[in-house]
Formats: structure tokens, sequence, C-alpha cells
């Protein structure tokens, strides 16, 4: 897949490096989902460890030390991967960060797995990654 580089203001381009099969720490986790604007639990620590330690499938993207971006699913590797989490912080949105990383997510979920998400405020995004929307899905919402 190709790499893509970060130009800061007189600095050397800085690689974007997508790793699978780390957690990175909670802090940053809650910090990106902040600069991201995803609407998760971000003021409960303890809970976003806990989303995490119980995915079985993690991708994230780094510039140098600082997480830039994630994917969080959930999967069988043989049917079907729900995609719990995308988050990219938002001065690297635009990048195609997200889309690197749900091609990651797909490739370690395997051609046989369905790639499942449900995101109601990005029902114009993700049609532009060719995923198609769909209406017989249904919720049991969640109680806090």
């Amino acid at each position: 897949m190709p790499v893509l580089y970060l130009h800061a203001m007189n600095a050397h381009p800085t690689p974007v490096i997508y790793q699978t099969g780390i957690t990175p720490a909670t802090e940053q986790i809650m910090a990106l989902y902040r600069s991201a604007g995803l609407k998760r639990p971000i003021e409960d620590a303890a809970r976003i460890t806990r989303m995490f330690e119980h995915s079985n499938l993690v991708v994230s993207a780094w510039a140098g030390e600082e997480l830039i971006g994630v994917a969080r699913a959930l999967t069988d590797y043989s049917y079907c991967c729900y995609l719990s989490d995308l988050a990219v912080a938002l001065p690297f949105q635009r990048l195609g960060i997200g889309r690197q990383l749900i091609a990651r997510i797909r490739e370690k979920a395997g051609p046989q797995c369905m790639l499942l998400l449900s995101a109601p405020g990005a029902k114009t995004y993700y049609p532009t990654l060719g995923m198609k929307v769909v209406d017989n899905g249904f919720i049991i919402p969640r109680e806090s």
C-alpha cells in the first residue's frame, strides 16, 4: 500500500506508519477522539480502555509518536467484520488516512468478510469509499 508523507513547514517529511496488533494508550485514544469529533465516552477512561481490550482488530496510524488515526473492529475473520470506530485527527483529515485504515481492516479481516458499520452522521462519507448504504438494519439503543 502507498506510503503517505506529511510535510511540516521547515521539517523533513514524516511518513504515516500503520500498525496492527498494538493498542494505543487510552489517553492517546481519548485525545484523538476529541480531535476527530467522534462521539464516544471520552471522559470515561475505563470505558475507553474496555472498548479496546475487547476489540479483536485495531489498526492505528502514527506520525512519529503522535496517534493520528485509528480503526477499531470486531470480527470473526470468516464472515463479518463490524467497524466500530474510524477516527482521524482533524489536522490530518482529507489526506486518505481513513481510507488506508479501512483498507487495512479489510485486508486483515479477509476477503470472505463483509465489512459492516453504522455511522448515521457520515452517510455522505462512506459511499465515497465504495460502501453501500443499507436500510435493512436494526438496533437496540444503548442505555448509557
